[in-house]
């Protein structure tokens, strides 16, 4: 059994990005811990609570939200470093007290490090250079994961998640060619919050792990758990076939391998 620990920008980012790898690893009988950077401030206020029932926050609600979907995937520990959403490139959150983009690198990542070493933990998943798409808590995630790679005991092998970029392009261009209007499809290759496409060519990707049936529904189900997010649930919106495209394999970059991505299980 390894330990395996994936640090997340925001509560519902582990939903989206790496739950089924998370989810195929505890059946594997691995352990799985979460720690998520920040409160997620700025999502979605929760809905009007019904009769009786307590008026939250974002905060609180999100948090909820969290621990519904680590129950749905598995999640044997999660862990909040309780840091303030930073919210998007130029926004006035960025220079936010406590913001996660703000935050300093030593110290969050000092936070993380010690988990580890409380696990013991074989592998820590962070974020790829530009965090996907260059949202600046995710940019962060890239540089603490990093650091605390270095200041643990344990010293994890370190993978980053990241998106096909070569692939969602595939997909838009066949979509085009089959007559879809390219104004109405989201081109991959579109600057994303930092100016570049989303996540990386496959050609710096080394790992994909392609979700059967069970573990996308299982995905699925943990995307529903974040239901007052407006941008989650968009995407519980398109139809299987289109889901299970979009989000059907989760991809891997791991520094130090040799070139080429490798369809297999990496733990």
């Amino acid at each position: 059994m390894s330990v395996l620990v994936f640090l997340h920008a925001h509560p519902d980012d582990e939903s989206s990005g790496t739950s089924g790898t998370m989810a195929k690893a505890v059946a594997e009988g691995h352990r799985v811990v979460e720690i998520i950077a920040t409160n997620g401030d700025h999502g979605t206020p929760p809905p009007a609570p019904k009769n009786g029932e307590p008026v939250l926050g974002v905060v609180e609600h999100r948090r909820l939200e969290a621990a519904a979907a680590a129950r749905e995937i598995g999640i044997h520990r999660v862990e909040w470093l309780g840091y303030t959403d930073s919210g998007m490139t130029g926004w006035e959150q960025n220079s936010a007290n406590r913001s996660f983009m703000g935050a300093d690198v030593d110290e969050a990542a000092a936070k993380v490090a010690a988990i580890l070493d409380q696990e013991s933990a074989d592998v820590l998943v962070g974020y790829d250079w530009h965090g996907n798409y260059g949202h600046p808590d995710h940019v962060k995630v890239h540089a603490v994961a990093h650091r605390a790679a270095e200041l643990a005991a344990t010293r994890p092998r370190l993978l980053e998640t990241s998106m096909n970029r070569d692939e969602m392009r595939r997909r838009f261009e066949a979509a085009v060619a089959a007559g879809a209007d390219p104004e109405t499809l989201f081109d991959p290759e579109h600057p994303g919050d930092d100016g570049n496409g989303l996540g990386l060519p496959e050609s710096e990707l080394h790992w994909a792990v392609e979700l059967d049936g069970e573990l996308l529904a299982v995905k699925r189900r943990a995307l529903g758990c974040h239901s007052s997010q407006e941008d989650v649930q968009n995407l519980l919106s398109l139809p299987q076939d289109q889901f299970e495209a979009a989000f059907g394999t989760e991809h891997y970059r791991e520094a130090g391998r040799p070139d080429g991505m490798l369809r297999e299980w990496p733990f």
